[in-house]
């Protein structure tokens, strides 16, 4: 909560500040319907705990503007909760704690993460625009494993840090329409981590006029986390699926 207004009371500072012709700000929201696949624990321990699927939600801030060298800022937010259970075939350790074969165990996956990202403009019109930068991703949460009983046995986790990513995003006008396609994305993969998250679709320009425009989008998105050893965490974990949402520029 505290890096969210933080975050907030930035945007509102840059955008206070800002003059409205030569300074844009665009704020924009998702509902994001995923399924979740794959596998996480300590090391040597990964099991697939079932998660289910959820509708996550995602939210952005942005402030552009014409001055060179400087690189504009994004600010978003993206949470990833969902939560399963399985009967173990094999022991398990999670936070400190040992769980035995063919032990019924609950998984609570709580994790959230704020994008901070410098960028520049290499091309910015109607029909064609292309930004690219770099993103530090803070990663930030808690994993609960339960196993059920007469005697409950919790081990948790907390997961925190910055990634630094790689940032870029295009979008290609379709004359005539109000329609334009886009895609965007955050990429990383050094040592053994792997992160990606990427979303590719449509945008629907339904207001456009001097005070504010109003987009609507829907399209596909996936984030792929596989991390080896953060905080203690290891995971081969893929959320994807279909979200729409609306960006309003100002």
């Amino acid at each position: 909560m505290k890096r969210t207004l933080i975050a907030a009371g930035i945007a509102a500072m840059l955008s206070a500040n800002a003059n409205a012709d030569v300074v844009g700000v665009y704020i924009g929201g998702q509902v994001w319907d995923n399924e979740v696949e794959g596998v996480f624990g300590e090391s040597g321990f990964q099991t697939d705990f079932n998660l289910e699927d959820e509708q996550q939600g995602s939210f952005f801030i942005a402030v552009e503007h014409p001055l060179p060298l400087i690189p504009n800022m994004r600010i978003s937010k993206t949470t990833l909760d969902t939560q399963g259970m399985t009967t173990l075939t094999s022991e398990f350790e999670f936070g400190g704690e040992t769980f035995t074969q063919d032990t019924n165990v609950d998984a609570v996956f709580d994790v959230s993460y704020m994008d901070y990202t410098l960028y520049y403009e290499l091309f910015d019109n109607d029909l064609l625009s292309f930004d690219f930068g770099i993103t530090a991703r803070d990663l930030d949460g808690d994993i609960n494993v339960t196993a059920s009983g007469d005697t409950p046995l919790t081990g948790k986790q907390s997961i925190s840090g910055f990634i630094p990513m790689l940032y870029v995003a295009s979008s290609v006008g379709l004359p005539f329409t109000g329609l334009s396609v886009y895609a965007e994305g955050n990429f990383l993969s050094i040592d053994d981590h792997t992160l990606f998250d990427y979303q590719a679709g449509l945008s629907y320009e339904l207001i456009d006029n001097l005070a504010v425009d109003l987009n609507l989008t829907l399209g596909y998105r996936a984030m792929e986390l596989e991390l080896d050893d953060l905080d203690d965490i290891y995971s081969d974990l893929k959320f994807s699926g279909i979200y729409a949402g609306a960006v309003m520029h100002f």
